[in-house]
């Protein structure tokens, strides 16, 4: 399987789009894994389920994460991620509409690298997409993942 920059995990259909356009329009939108829900997240990052042949030294450089999620909260795969050294190194950005300062905190006890609000307007949204896109694949200088 080809290298994967981007994990995206978003359940809104529209907000996914609104997402994806915006990697194209940044022009780094060629190697992007979306999955719909916190299972398959985890899945893709640990190499279950239907990503099972993968290999977790192939993660992704940076993981988009919303957090009102089905079947398992963007919370929890958070939490699993940055809890496994094999996976604490991947960048985490929380890109969610929630503006509660609960999810705000435990987001960043649990060790999210960034958290986002997702702006209402198109252009602010795509200019967010595009910025963070552009910091954590081309300015970001990650530890190796050995």
């Amino acid at each position: 399987m080809n290298e994967i920059e981007i994990l995206l995990v978003e359940d809104n259909p529209d907000d996914l789009e609104m997402t994806l356009h915006a990697l194209r329009k940044a022009k780094i939108a060629n190697r992007i894994q979306v999955v719909r829900d916190g299972q398959a997240a985890l899945d893709f990052i640990f190499c279950e389920g239907d990503f099972a042949g993968r290999k977790i030294e192939n993660g992704p450089k940076v993981v988009l994460l919303d957090l009102k999620l089905p079947k398992v909260d963007g919370l929890e795969v958070l939490k699993r991620i940055k809890g496994d050294p094999r996976t604490r190194k991947i960048p985490v950005v929380i890109l969610t509409t929630s503006k509660e300062q609960n999810d705000v905190v435990e987001s960043y006890d649990l060790g999210t690298n960034s958290y986002i609000v997702k702006p209402v307007s198109l252009d602010q949204f795509v200019s967010a997409v595009q910025n963070l896109g552009m910091y954590w694949l081309l300015l970001n200088h990650p530890p190796n993942f050995d």
